[in-house]
């Protein structure tokens, strides 16, 4: 299927992609619209947020799902093993809420669409007979390839029968990395010519600053992420007082994030725009990102735009953006001493630092930027399109 050309004015309105979304979902859902207007420019984009527009709206519904939710994890919660804005789009009664919704929605429109692009695999966005397409950082149940994964903490069965759906509805799913890919083809079944990885890309608004770490002799260690727990926060604060008693001056600089803790060597810089995240990373030598649980990482990414090293966990696909001894250093989760010997090893050569670094800027521009994601997109989609027109035709 070819673009369809402009129209003139007083012609039909030109047909459109019905973009679904969820809030920011890490500034990813900003820079995909951006991605498909630029690459579908013959097409009109129509916003639609599932948050904003539905939930937010239908007090009743929030309601029902509150018991549904105490049904399913009442106890969990109850007992401090799961939270309970975690467990709110992973109900069955949440997930048909929104289902008929955006169909009812949509359906009766569907002319005036080209196609529909989701955004996270929390909720089936599909409309029959539209062609629909999904970009997913995760799938639930790839945290069973996590070492601190339980089974046990798996969401409801029911629930996951649904997210199937999710995939089994799409005429494509997207992901960002190779972890994924492999979790939605052995662990959902869905064609491999169904699914692809396009990666991802940084987000800063500008190009980063120079870096202003003393040619990566200043011994400061960035940690950019707003879930402490989960990004391995508590590994690397034992890590650091490991550090410390080998660097004295070492100094760890936590971004995104308030943990409580206090060490003459710890400054916390909190939640900030994503605009100043840059100018912090460019005032260390090393990102540290020792995750328990990790769908992406795009912390990484932007390490390395501003040429700094990275320290990772051999966790999802940060072991696939990491190449150890290229561009940083890939530890196994939750081993704080391993984590202690990769900081020290290369706050000690501020040399193999910014070797590293360089290596790691390269990365980015061949695989990090959301050009090269909305590239691979535009050529997945089309010929997509095109399939199913030649498909119907016969």
């Amino acid at each position: 299927m070819q673009e369809p050309s402009p129209v003139a004015p007083g012609s039909p309105a030109r047909l459109k992609i019905a973009f679904i979304k969820r809030k920011k979902f890490s500034h990813i859902n900003a820079s995909l619209r951006a991605q498909l207007e630029r690459c579908f420019p013959a097409l009109e984009l129509e916003e639609i947020d599932v948050f904003r527009d539905f939930i937010c709206r239908r007090p009743d519904v929030v309601l029902r799902n509150l018991f549904a939710i105490l049904r399913l994890y009442g106890k969990d919660i109850l007992h401090g093993q799961r939270q309970f804005q975690v467990c709110f789009y992973r109900t069955p009664y949440i997930f048909q809420a929104i289902r008929r919704w955006l169909r009812s929605r949509l359906g009766p429109r569907r002319g005036e669409f080209a196609f529909s692009f989701a955004t996270q695999s929390l909720y089936d966005a599909s409309i029959p007979t539209l062609p629909h397409f999904l970009y997913t950082d995760h799938t639930h149940l790839a945290n069973l390839s996590y070492p601190h994964f339980s089974p046990g903490s798996l969401f409801a069965a029911e629930w996951i029968a649904l997210e199937r759906e999710i995939y089994r509805n799409a005429a494509g799913v997207f992901v960002p990395g190779d972890h994924v890919l492999q979790s939605l083809r052995e662990q959902y079944g869905c064609p491999p010519e169904r699914t692809q990885c396009v990666h991802a890309g940084i987000n800063f608004p500008e190009a980063p600053p120079p870096l202003q770490n003393d040619g990566y002799r200043n011994q400061t260690i960035a940690f950019v992420g707003i879930d402490w727990q989960r990004k391995g926060g508590p590994e690397l604060i034992e890590a650091f007082q490991r550090l410390r008693q080998q660097l004295p001056e070492a100094r760890l600089l936590i971004i995104g994030t308030s943990p409580s803790v206090h060490h003459p060597g710890i400054h916390i810089a909190g939640r900030v725009p994503i605009g100043e995240v840059s100018r912090l990373l460019a005032g260390a030598s090393v990102l540290c990102l020792p995750s328990r649980i990790e769908p992406f990482g795009i912390a990484v990414l932007e390490a390395f735009a501003c040429g700094l090293p990275a320290i990772v966990t051999r966790i999802g696909a940060l072991a696939g953006m990491v190449c150890d001894g290229e561009t940083g250093r890939v530890v196994e989760a939750g081993n704080s001493l391993a984590l202690a010997d990769a900081l020290g090893e290369l706050l000690s050569d501020p040399e193999k630092c910014r070797r590293y670094g360089e290596a790691g800027r390269r990365y980015v521009l061949e695989n990090g930027t959301w050009e090269a994601v909305g590239n691979k997109l535009h050529n997945a989609i089309n010929a997509s399109l095109s399939e199913q027109d030649g498909s119907a035709n016969q």
